[in-house]
């Protein structure tokens, strides 16, 4: 297994291959209670987070499925991820930034045609980049704010493996 590089990026995914069908690792997070990990499992994924006590607006969590191979062995692929709720605004608002960049660039253009002055959209569009610099550094005050907990999940996760 390759070990969790230090630099975290934005959605880190693993696999590793274990020896045995998935049922019996399945079994392995069925009744995990340790504070502070709060697992949860449907079908053959397992989804690990922090408990409401050490989650902060930054937290991570980590998704695996655990699929059974032809060879009678299973994989586990691994994915870190924040809240789907924190991920989905994160979007959202990238998705909104860059329809109002394309909107002040068609209205200045539509200006410029029209012989008419374009400093207001040229300033409403730098406005845009401006904001999606913003939400970068967000992000990437989130990924350092998050690492150290998604550290804690990986080890969490190896622990109760036995790998």
């Amino acid at each position: 297994m390759k070990a969790l590089p230090n630099e975290i990026v934005l959605r880190p995914r693993f696999q590793l291959n274990l020896k045995g069908p998935a049922q019996p690792i399945l079994q392995l997070f069925q009744e995990v209670d340790k504070p502070p990990f709060k697992v949860k499992i449907s079908d053959h994924h397992v989804f690990i987070k922090f408990n409401r006590a050490e989650t902060h607006f930054w937290s991570p969590q980590l998704q695996i499925e655990i699929v059974d191979q032809e060879d009678g062995n299973s994989t586990i692929y691994g994915l870190f991820g924040p809240n789907p709720t924190l991920w989905t605004f994160f979007m959202f608002v990238h998705f909104g930034v860059a329809s109002l960049f394309i909107i002040f660039g068609v209205w200045a253009y539509s200006n410029k045609a029209l012989g008419k002055e374009i400093g207001l959209q040229i300033g409403l569009m730098a406005l845009m980049v401006v904001t999606w610099i913003v939400l970068y550094v967000f992000g990437r005050i989130g990924r350092r704010k998050g690492k150290p907990q998604m550290h804690q999940l990986h080890e969490f996760m190896l622990q109760h493996i036995k790998v």
